[in-house]
């Protein structure tokens, strides 16, 4: 099992994600897995970034629902979450 960490912004991204209604069991779900060190299931589409998020990894929980995480040894760092607009403007 790995600790994590969020960022303030993935918090204030969680809130904004529960305003539009979306289900955030699906998010947690990813979360958990991420966590216990499981990989993710194919549908998720996990990717390396590059650019301004170059180290970072990229996961989608729905269509247009992504997750931005950083793994380090056993710990993961949960950093954003939204849409593509939302996070990459």
């Amino acid at each position: 099992m790995r600790s994590f960490s969020r960022t303030n912004q993935f918090k204030k991204d969680v809130k904004h994600a529960s305003k539009r209604g979306w289900d955030l069991s699906r998010l947690k779900k990813v979360l958990n897995l991420l966590i216990e060190g499981h990989p993710l299931p194919p549908e998720s589409m996990d990717h390396p970034l590059r650019g301004n998020w170059a180290g970072s990894r990229d996961c989608h929980i729905g269509t247009d629902w992504i997750l931005i995480y950083t793994l380090e040894k056993n710990h993961v760092r949960f950093e954003r979450t939204g849409t593509h607009s939302d996070l990459f403007r």
